[in-house]
């Protein structure tokens, strides 16, 4: 019996299907420099609650300015996933060393992912419960010490496309893009019901049910590979990475 998984129930991309290149265009690597500004941007997350409540101020200009110079040199360098001159991984089973800066990167991301969600979450859950409005509060208290202990982890190579070895790409990557495409996609329209809808307990309901649905929804597209960068890799075959 075949152990290949079934086209009707999750894609998977053949390494033979993918072009190979030699080296990143120009404007590959400056395309990808963007992701990379927000990425960091948006770390200091108290502060990321406050850009979207009240818009910029000096200090996000100032971080702004402080990221834009980081991730520019670190890209003129090659040193940002995507913003290399040429392409890293080339061959999925390879066991190569994962670089540092892959790893700083991806870590970062990764804290970014789990502790918005989860604070969103527990911000709207406690609403419900209690009727009152504690998120700010909440990103002040836990934010860094939730974010701190998923970038702890990567620190110790323990989270997709963070390990010591690129070895498993072909199927971390699509654990890392799944997670990203849900928070990015539920994030926005969690904001627009933040917008447009009262602090009450019938509407924080109905933020935590979207806000949820959304995740679990998107998250559902990646387990099945219907999204971008979310099928498996099948191994064995030359494939490019970024």
């Amino acid at each position: 019996m075949s152990t290949t998984p079934r086209a009707s129930s999750l894609r998977v991309q053949l390494d033979t299907e993918r072009k190979i290149r030699q080296r990143n265009k120009l404007y590959y690597r400056f395309n990808h420099w963007p992701i990379w500004i927000f990425v960091f941007f948006i770390a200091p997350g108290p502060l990321t609650f406050d850009l979207f409540e009240r818009g910029f101020d000096s200090r996000m200009f100032l971080w702004l300015g402080v990221v834009m110079a980081g991730t520019g040199i670190a890209g003129i360098f090659g040193c940002l996933p995507g913003v290399e001159p040429k392409p890293y991984i080339i061959r999925f089973t390879e066991d190569r060393p994962n670089p540092l800066y892959r790893r700083i990167c991806y870590t970062t991301a990764w804290g970014e992912i789990v502790a918005f969600a989860v604070l969103n979450i527990a911000g709207l859950a406690w609403a419900i419960v209690t009727g009152e409005w504690r998120l700010r509060q909440m990103y002040d208290a836990a934010y860094f010490p939730l974010a701190g202990s998923i970038w702890l982890l990567g620190a110790f190579g323990q989270l997709p496309r963070v390990k010591r070895s690129t070895k498993g790409e072909g199927y971390e990557r699509r654990y890392f893009y799944g997670s990203l495409w849900a928070v990015t996609v539920a994030q926005p329209a969690l904001w627009l019901l933040w917008k447009v809808l009262p602090q009450t307990p019938i509407a924080d309901t109905v933020k935590l049910i979207v806000f949820v649905g959304i995740l679990a929804f998107m998250g559902n597209l990646a387990r099945m590979g219907r999204l971008p960068r979310t099928r498996p890799i099948v191994p064995g075959e030359l494939a490019v990475s970024d």
